[in-house]
């Protein structure tokens, strides 16, 4: 996350459209949509689009000023709904528009009990939002679409307050579609009303990050009109971002980062301080001391909504993520499953990155199809393709029916004094050192280490491939000031790998430009390196929470208990020849808090397994 999109025959094109849904005119000189290979095509001008903004009115009043909070969007629509046409919407919802504010995180680092960093409102005047940086609209509006940015609550030119995509942002997206449907009100900077009688009615929601989770959340509404969500990188339980079987974690790279900052660094409304009351209730209720579930984190669950959502999902996300973790878009594919709506996932070897410039002018060509089919009803394939694209290697992508491979089958392995295999006998130690990081410990394993276990299997006779979500169990004993328990899985043989993925000096342009908003991206590409292993995968529990996620049950020193919990789902193929590792710590320096050193566990080898969804 920051804290953390182009006049063709144009009766032929018809023929593909619903009459119901986009008129077929008979006069052909008259503005219409034209559709040719399932796509809507470039027919109207985005320099000469209009360019207004509105205030959407919600049902919520967020900052307790006792009016009902009013939500600011920026519409770009092809000037021709200004004579008639009749056209979809896609909406993004940020917090991002109106800038960001440094916030301090809170300390990784524990001495007694996890504390909060102090915080105070911004102060001085806010900016002008900024609704140049999308590229929806550089390509969608000539293809027939409005496409609207709108300020998330306390953002920007937006009243309310942020709160991290809680139950009043929900509201507003909400609110946003219902203007759309007409079943909400919106006015203009003088208060007068402003009818959105270009819309048809039909709404898609899309973004990356946060902006990919707020359509999520208003998916989870049921509201009429959002036929579609298109979701990149989102969070769509928030609990397993910022907490992992009851243990505080936080996103690689962002250690102490939790669910108010999210809320704090985009509080960019006007008179922010009147939001402070809004904060210190958030950082109390998201329980930053126990890491417990709680309703606070249940509001902010879209997961659990996806059997009842009405819009159909289209979702990517990377396995190099692991700000927006894999967690995040497995958990909402189980529950789509459950719908029975139509659903489209793409896996790609990046991090927190759009598809846009993974995969460039396929993206756009997949979302045109996806659009037209879901807003517009034209009759193309996008649904009759398979529903998993998955990114192999740099490049490289294979389709699947569905994801995890339903090939995979879960392969039980012991912990023993050999290595990964049948159970073991006996008792292994570690001592607990936060200030030692995981790649470091993981980079002798035939070595001993007194911070560290690992277990290792004999070398692969064939490649296996991981698809799912391995499962770890210890029996073991824990003493001292450390909750947690972490595994990782490691991939140990010497390969060309993924390092990182960055910008080129290239460009490459992809739709429509004006002054301060070009389509064009700087073209970004994949490195590699040569490395002895890779960490795959990994997971966390507070043993404390061994019980239940909602709540904590101290554990006595010494003795011993069965501690089960998942790592982070993944695809991945292990080499011919390679050796799968699983190594277990205390403290994940990256992502767990750091209590002071000297925890000791104790690990049962009789009861241990690993537990692997594997096929060839």
């Amino acid at each position: 996350m920051r804290p953390s999109l182009l006049p063709v025959a144009a009766l032929a094109g018809m023929a593909t459209l619903v009459a119901a849904t986009v008129p077929a005119y008979a006069e052909t000189a008259r503005p219409h949509i034209v559709v040719k290979d399932g796509k809507t095509q470039p027919t109207f001008s985005y320099k000469d689009a209009i360019r207004e903004k509105v205030f959407v009115e919600t049902k919520v009043d967020s900052d307790g000023d006792g009016k009902r909070d009013r939500v600011s969007v920026y519409v770009t629509r092809p000037k021709e709904t200004n004579g008639g046409l009749k056209v979809a919407s896609i909406i993004e919802g940020s917090p991002y528009y109106g800038g960001l504010h440094d916030t301090p995180y809170h300390p990784a680092d524990v001495t007694d009990y996890p504390r909060l960093a102090p915080w105070t409102p911004p102060s001085g005047p806010p900016g002008a939002p900024n609704y140049a940086f999308p590229y929806y609209d550089n390509y969608f509006v000539s293809r027939g679409y409005a496409v609207l940015a709108a300020d998330t609550l306390g953002t920007g030119d937006s009243d309310g307050c942020p709160t991290a995509v809680g139950p009043n942002e929900a509201q507003g997206m909400k609110s946003v579609v219902e203007w759309l449907t007409g079943d909400a009100v919106a006015y203009d900077a003088n208060g007068d009303k402003v009818d959105a009688n270009w819309s048809t009615g039909n709404a898609a929601m899309a973004g990356k990050s946060y902006d990919g989770t707020l359509p999520l959340a208003a998916a989870a509404t049921r509201v009429r009109g959002l036929k579609t969500v298109v979701s990149i990188s989102g969070v769509s339980n928030w609990y397993d971002e910022y907490r992992a079987n009851g243990g505080v974690v936080a996103p690689d790279g962002f250690a102490g980062e939790d669910l108010d900052l999210h809320a704090k660094v985009v509080l960019s409304r006007k008179n922010p301080a009147v939001c402070a009351p809004v904060m210190r209730d958030l950082e109390k209720k998201m329980d930053r001391v126990t890491g417990d579930y709680n309703r606070t984190w249940d509001d902010r669950n879209f997961a659990k909504s996806a059997p009842h959502f009405r819009a159909s999902v289209f979702m990517t996300g990377g396995l190099a993520d692991w700000n927006v973790k894999p967690l995040q878009m497995s958990l909402l594919w189980d529950g789509l499953k459950k719908a029975g709506v139509h659903r489209k996932l793409w896996i790609h070897q990046a991090a927190h990155d759009e598809p846009l410039d993974v995969r460039q002018t396929k993206w756009l060509d997949a979302l045109n199809l996806w659009f037209a089919h879901e807003l517009y009803d034209v009759r193309n394939d996008i649904m009759r393709q398979p529903r998993v694209d998955l990114e192999r290697t740099p490049g490289n992508w294979e389709t699947h029916r569905d994801w995890p491979a339903p090939s995979a089958r879960p392969v039980h392995l012991g912990l023993n004094s050999d290595g990964l295999g049948k159970p073991g006998h006996g008792t292994h130690h570690l001592v607990d050192d936060p200030s030692r990081k995981a790649e470091d410990l993981a980079a002798a394993p035939d070595k001993s280490d007194p911070n560290r276990l690992i277990y290792l299997t004999p070398e692969l006779k064939q490649s296996m491939k991981l698809s799912g979500t391995a499962q770890i169990k210890l029996r073991a004993a824990i003493n001292g000031k450390s909750p947690y328990l972490s595994a990782i899985l490691v991939d140990y043989g010497t390969d060309e790998r993924v390092s990182g993925y960055v910008r080129t000096s290239d460009t490459w342009c992809y739709g429509d430009s004006i002054p301060g908003n070009e389509g064009c991206r700087a073209v970004r590409k994949y490195i590699t390196a040569v490395t002895p292993f890779k960490i795959v995968t990994r997971g966390w529990t507070d043993v404390r929470n061994r019980q239940s996620i909602w709540h904590s049950t101290p554990v006595k020193p010494g003795k011993e208990y069965t501690f089960s919990w998942p790592m982070q789902p993944y695809d991945y193929v292990f080499k011919k020849g390679h050796r799968i590792g699983l190594m277990i710590l205390a403290t994940d320096h990256a992502y767990t808090l750091r209590y002071p050193a000297g925890t000791k566990v104790d690990v049962d080898l009789r009861e241990s397994t690993l537990t692997l969804p594997l096929t060839h």
